[in-house]
């Protein structure tokens, strides 16, 4: 299964102009392989926008998206990451919630589907990563 990340749906959700052809064709994918993997952050990311959980539940239908709890160990290799980051100087608004969507995807899923390649490559370099291979058309 793949784990996707927020900024993913989002870009299909709004339609970006950059970043939505891309996103929209990765998300395809990983959906007609099966469910993709979010937990509690995705959820969240993508619940801000909506006054309503249904919205939100529309948005992510469970036929399509396996919600998995956020596992301790997850919770412990993000705080590490985290930490790590944090002594080599990495800026302190690298939010810890990122760390615990590359932590999480590394124990449960063979990939995360993410645009952002350069904070979970260097955090978690054993984790595979569907990324874009340039900058946006």
């Amino acid at each position: 299964m793949v784990f996707v990340d927020s900024n993913v749906i989002l870009d299909v959700i709004t339609d970006d102009s950059r970043w939505g052809a891309w996103s929209a064709a990765q998300l395809a994918q990983a959906l007609d392989a099966g469910p993709v993997l979010i937990n509690a952050i995705v959820y969240a990311e993508i619940a801000f926008a909506c006054a309503r959980i249904e919205e939100v539940d529309a948005l992510l239908p469970q036929h399509l998206y396996a919600y998995r709890p956020i596992p301790r160990e997850a919770s412990f290799l993000a705080a590490r990451a985290h930490a790590d980051y944090c002594q080599r100087g990495g800026q302190r608004s690298m939010n810890l919630p990122d760390f615990l969507i590359g932590a999480h995807a590394l124990l449960e899923a063979k990939a995360l589907l993410t645009r952002d390649g350069h904070r979970y490559r260097q955090a978690f370099p054993r984790l595979r990563l569907v990324l874009p291979e340039g900058p946006p058309p």
